[in-house]
């Protein structure tokens, strides 16, 4: 008997020991993919290069910055451009979110008639995207139809 009693508060000891180290902390969850793209995204890009079908017009864009922002977890998210030239499939402003894989795809004025698919990529200080703009555009119509690929960096 004395044995049992210097046993159970050692068994006690281990089994409240087990109960609270299978316990979650509720922090322990991963983000989701959205919000680590979100991160990445959300800032002032300025340009770098910006090609319409495989012809630089980067002089075109001297100044052109884009502005994605917003609150993580809560779409749509809001974008801005300034130093927006004439010759541009951009609009001065609007809404955005992630499309059906939040690492490459987002999805500009969702649900509106300018709505548009675009290809991105992102590090922690370069932003790629690419797109086919087929609309009636945001200024001259005839010289911004077509494959438009934008570099910017912080």
């Amino acid at each position: 008997m004395m044995k049992v009693l210097r046993i159970l508060p050692l068994l006690l000891i281990a089994a409240s020991m087990l109960t609270y180290t299978g316990c979650k902390d509720k922090n322990d969850d991963p983000e989701s993919e959205a919000d680590v793209q979100f991160d990445k995204l959300n800032h002032v890009w300025k340009i770098n290069t910006a090609t319409l079908d495989g012809s630089d017009k980067t002089a075109d864009y001297a100044g052109f910055q884009l502005t994605l922002s917003g609150t993580k977890g809560t779409p749509p998210f809001t974008y801005s451009t300034s130093a927006r030239p004439s010759l541009s499939p951009w609009p001065a402003s609007g809404n955005w979110d992630f499309g059906s894989s939040p690492e490459t795809i987002m999805i500009r004025d969702k649900g509106t008639p300018d709505e548009l698919s675009m290809t991105y990529a992102v590090t922690e200080s370069t932003l790629s995207i690419s797109f086919s703009f087929n609309g009636s555009g945001y200024a001259r119509t005839s010289v911004v139809k077509g494959a438009w690929v934008y570099t910017f960096t912080l």
